[in-house]
């Protein structure tokens, strides 16, 4: 009976995704199986694998959105492109820090960046552990989507300001195969499903076909460092810091606010606020799966606070908004 677990367990460990080792990350050491771990195999898998991933988003009681990406090395160049596949169809290609978009009744634009604003939060492409600011990593244990064997990882907002969110990992590349959206009674509010995963040594032939020449130029963005706000936020959800500071005109009103977001990597927040003279006290939210819009007058100003939090949190962001100082 001995032998036979000794069997067994050489088996398992022969398996795809148990030569997981222990790492040092920011001069951390963290053991072969932790979250830590994972999440840096999750990352390096973004930035160094060839392959075409198919995936569904599924909001609340929306209409489900199956999406194609792809990510290859050509060259040494790292692109992407990412696909809508329902409805008219929209693109989205990186090559290098040249993003390019490519939507319905839009003039195409490039911007600069690193990755591609989709669906998987931007912090997975960066420094994931720095979550451990305002969040705690659980592992949970080894399951199988799509087909594949998985690790399950869970990240819990400390303070309840935010959403968990749950990742199945492909234990074999470190891709992400499942992610759950979850508020703090369990339900369900977003899921990314992948379909299907094919990782190559050579990046899809796809990116061969791409003119570069004819990808739209760089926009430049106004600096708006100096710009000077009328409003600041007095609250700002622990782990979240302020990523853009501009001044929006709303295509309905024609009205000029000032907007912010903030982000902590997982989750991005908008605020938009405005003057409303003879506002009344007054507001309320909506939300759609993970998304909040929550809108709050507190006498001549009219915050409005869009994001995956907790309609409890938005509030406490609108409410704190003052008068710079």
């Amino acid at each position: 009976m001995f032998l036979r677990v000794l069997v067994l367990c050489a088996l398992l460990f022969s398996l795809p995704g148990f030569a997981l080792q222990g790492k040092v990350i920011d001069g951390v050491s963290y053991s072969a199986n932790s979250a830590e771990v994972w999440l840096q195999k999750f990352r390096d898998a973004l930035h160094e694998l060839n392959f075409t991933i198919s995936f569904v988003v599924t909001r609340g009681n929306a209409e489900t959105r199956p999406y194609t990406w792809r990510h290859g090395l050509v060259d040494g160049i790292s692109m992407e492109h990412l696909s809508q596949l329902n409805g008219p169809g929209s693109e989205i290609f990186r090559i290098g820090d040249k993003v390019s978009f490519f939507e319905p009744n839009s003039v195409p634009f490039s911007l600069q960046s690193s990755h591609i604003n989709g669906p998987v939060p931007l912090t997975f492409f960066e420094s994931p552990i720095e979550l451990a600011e305002a969040y705690s990593f659980v592992v949970v244990g080894r399951t199988r989507i799509s087909g594949r064997a998985a690790q399950q990882i869970r990240i819990v907002s400390e303070d309840g300001s935010r959403y968990n969110t749950t990742l199945w990992l492909d234990q074999e590349t470190g891709l992400l195969l499942k992610m759950d959206v979850n508020n703090a009674q369990g339900d369900l509010l977003e899921q990314l499903q992948v379909t299907s995963l094919e990782v190559t040594e050579e990046p899809d032939e796809y990116f061969d076909k791409i003119e570069q020449s004819r990808l739209p130029e760089i926009s430049s963005l106004p600096d708006n460092n100096q710009l000077q706000f009328s409003w600041q936020l007095n609250f700002i959800p622990t782990g979240m810091e302020i990523t853009q500071k501009d001044r929006r005109r709303l295509s309905a009103s024609r009205d000029v606010v000032e907007y912010v977001m903030l982000s902590d990597g997982l989750v991005d927040v908008s605020v938009y606020i405005s003057k409303d003279e003879g506002a009344v006290q007054d507001g309320g939210w909506l939300r759609h799966g993970s998304d909040t819009l929550l809108s709050l007058t507190n006498g001549n100003i009219m915050v409005t606070v869009i994001g995956k939090i907790p309609p409890e949190t938005a509030n406490r962001i609108a409410a704190s908004v003052g008068p710079a100082r």
